[in-house]
């Protein structure tokens, strides 16, 4: 039984405590190592996914997955986007494509690059790259109660080089406007 160790998770819960993840190609399945704080018990859980084929939703998969009842309790503090990769991984063993491959394609669509067209992107793609810039956004993020919070900062960017006018604004012939 092959388990791919993919991420470790750093989350804690009082139910639970995450500790590794990976995933079953054959058939199928999520594999989730955890402990019960409580008694200090290590567990596995294998989640099978069922008629999950090569073509199903990601998103709509991770979701069943996360408020099915048996499982529910173990994933709710298991990120989206990290269970919608181990999802990815599979269905791309299912499409041919070595895992290899596969852990190199995840890396690249969770690098965001600023000359990227995101317009030319498939639904699934695009949601990633912005779950991505979301989580990017979330930890870099400054809260009014936060230490370091300081209120109305301005800042000047220094300037390489001459400064680029554009005059597509400056034209005042039309007074409706």
């Amino acid at each position: 039984m092959p388990v791919c160790e993919y991420l470790k998770i750093p989350t804690m819960s009082s139910q639970v405590s995450l500790k590794k993840c990976g995933v079953r190609f054959d058939p199928p399945a999520v594999v989730v190592m955890y402990t019960i704080p409580q008694t200090g018990k290590f567990h596995r859980r294998t989640m099978p996914i069922r008629n999950f084929t090569k073509n199903s939703g990601i998103q709509r998969t991770a979701n069943e997955l996360k408020s099915n009842a048996r499982h529910k309790k173990i994933l709710e503090k298991m990120p989206q986007r990290q269970l919608e990769k181990l999802l990815t991984l599979i269905q791309d063993k299912l499409k041919g494509i070595s895992l290899d491959e596969s852990l190199r394609k995840n890396e690249e669509m969770d690098n965001i690059d600023p000359n990227e067209d995101l317009n030319k992107l498939d639904d699934e793609t695009l949601a990633r790259k912005k779950a991505v810039m979301d989580e990017s956004f979330e930890k870099n993020r400054v809260r009014p109660d936060d230490n370091d919070f300081q209120y109305d900062v301005e800042q000047d960017f220094d300037q390489h080089g001459d400064i680029e006018t554009c005059e597509w604004d400056a034209d005042d012939s039309d007074p409706d406007f």
